[in-house]
C-alpha cells in the first residue's frame, strides 16, 4: 500500500484543542471488526462492552515535562524537546533555532540552568546538563507539557494532569498514549467491580508518532524506536485470558506496539528494549484481540496500524464516518473500539 492511501481530509474544526471537563465524556464510535458495521456510542458504554472473562491492557507511561525554552549566547531564541533521557545528565533533543547549534554551543535556560550541545545522533542533538540536579528535577522545575504540534496554544496548568493517564507511573514519554486518557479513577473502580482484570505494559511514546511519513512507498519507511517492556506478570495475565476463551483489549496503539513487539517470536514473551514494530495492513496479530484507540493523523503510522487491526476499508469508511458525525479528532479527542 502507499501512503497516500491513508490520506483523508479532516476540518481543523474537528481537532480538539482542550480535552473535556470529564474525562470520560467522550464519544465512542463501536465498529465491528469482521463486518465494519458502526455504532455511535458514548465512552461510558465501554463497561457494557467488555465482557467478564477479557483482560484490559493498558500502557503505565508517564509523560515528562520535555518541552524547554533558552537563549543561545548569540542571544537567539531556542526551543528543546526532550526525545530520551540518557542518565542523570544527558539527554537526545530535538532543538528548533533560526540556525542549528554546533557541538560546543552553551544554552541558558530558565532558572540559571544550562545545557551544552556535544554532538549529534541523527536528528537528534546529544546534550550535557551542567548542574548537580538531574534531568528528570530540571525538567520538572521548568519543563513544560509537550503538547501535540496540532494544538494550537501553550501548555496551561491543566495539562500537567489531563495529559497524562490516571494510573500512568513510568517516567519517559514526550506525548500521552491518549486512548487511556479516557479512564478516570472511578471507571477503573468499575471495570474492577465488575471482575474484569487489568495488566500493564509500558512504551514510552516519542515524538515520532507525529512525525509524518515523508515516503510514498511504505516499504521504504524507517519507523522511530520507542522504548517498551513487558512483565512477567502480564505475560501470565494474557495467556491465563486465552485460556480461558477472554479477549486481550489493548488500551492505545501504544499498548499494542508493545505486546506485539514482545510477540515477535510468534507467542508473547517477557522482556524489554527498543522497538521499531511497523505494522501495516496484512499483519497477523498474535496478542491482541480488540483495540481502544483514538482517532489518528492521516497518512500516520498510528492509522496504518489501525487499518491493519480491521480491514483498510472499513476503518476509511469509519473515519469519514466520524468526520460526518462530528466527531473530536487526535489527543484530546473520542475514541474507537474496534472488535469482532
Amino acid at each position: 500500500m502507499k501512503k497516500s492511501d491513508f490520506h483523508y481530509i479532516l476540518p481543523e474544526a474537528l481537532i480538539a484543542q482542550q480535552p473535556l471537563s470529564e474525562r470520560t465524556a467522550s464519544r465512542l464510535l463501536a465498529m465491528n471488526r469482521d463486518t465494519g458495521e458502526l455504532v455511535n456510542r458514548q465512552f461510558s458504554d465501554l463497561l457494557d462492552l467488555i465482557e467478564a472473562d477479557d483482560l484490559l491492557v493498558f500502557n503505565d507511561t508517564r509523560v515528562i515535562p520535555a518541552r524547554l525554552f533558552g537563549t543561545k549566547t548569540t542571544g537567539g531564541k531556542i526551543e528543546i524537546l526532550i526525545e530520551r533521557i540518557l542518565d542523570n545528565h544527558h539527554a537526545l533533543a530535538h532543538i528548533r533555532s533560526s540556525k542549528s547549534p554546533k557541538a560546543g554551543a552553551r544554552i541558558e535556560l530558565d532558572n540559571c540552568y544550562f545545557c551544552e550541545v556535544e554532538g549529534r545522533d541523527n536528528d537528534l542533538f546529544q546534550l550535557h546538563f551542567d548542574s548537580e540536579k538531574s534531568v528528570l528535577e530540571i525538567l520538572s522545575e521548568i519543563g513544560h507539557i509537550p503538547l501535540p504540534p496540532y494544538i494550537e496554544r501553550a501548555d496551561d496548568e491543566n495539562d500537567f494532569t489531563r495529559y497524562q493517564t490516571v494510573f500512568g507511573k513510568n517516567l519517559g514519554a514526550v506525548a500521552a498514549p491518549t486512548a487511556g486518557l479516557h479512564f478516570d479513577e472511578l471507571m477503573l473502580e468499575k471495570i474492577h467491580a465488575k471482575g474484569i482484570q487489568t495488566a500493564f505494559v509500558t512504551l514510552h511514546v516519542g515524538s515520532g508518532t507525529f512525525q509524518p511519513v515523508r515516503v510514498e512507498n511504505l516499504s521504504e519507511h524507517i519507523m522511530h524506536k520507542e522504548f517498551f517492556a513487558v512483565p512477567q506478570e502480564t505475560v501470565n495475565a494474557v495467556n491465563k485470558t486465552k485460556a480461558r476463551g477472554g479477549r486481550v483489549i489493548a488500551i492505545g496503539t501504544t499498548s499494542v506496539r508493545a505486546l506485539e513487539s514482545a510477540s515477535r517470536s510468534g507467542s508473547l514473551q517477557a522482556g524489554f528494549g527498543d522497538t521499531d514494530l511497523f505494522i501495516l495492513p496484512s499483519y497477523e496479530f498474535k496478542s491482541v484481540d480488540v483495540l481502544l484507540t483514538n482517532f489518528h493523523l492521516p497518512e500516520s503510522t498510528l492509522l496504518m496500524l489501525v487499518a491493519a487491526f480491521s480491514r483498510y476499508e472499513f476503518v476509511m469508511h469509519a473515519y469519514q464516518h466520524a468526520i460526518e458525525q462530528e466527531y473530536r479528532f487526535f489527543s484530546y479527542g473520542d475514541a474507537m473500539w474496534i472488535c469482532r
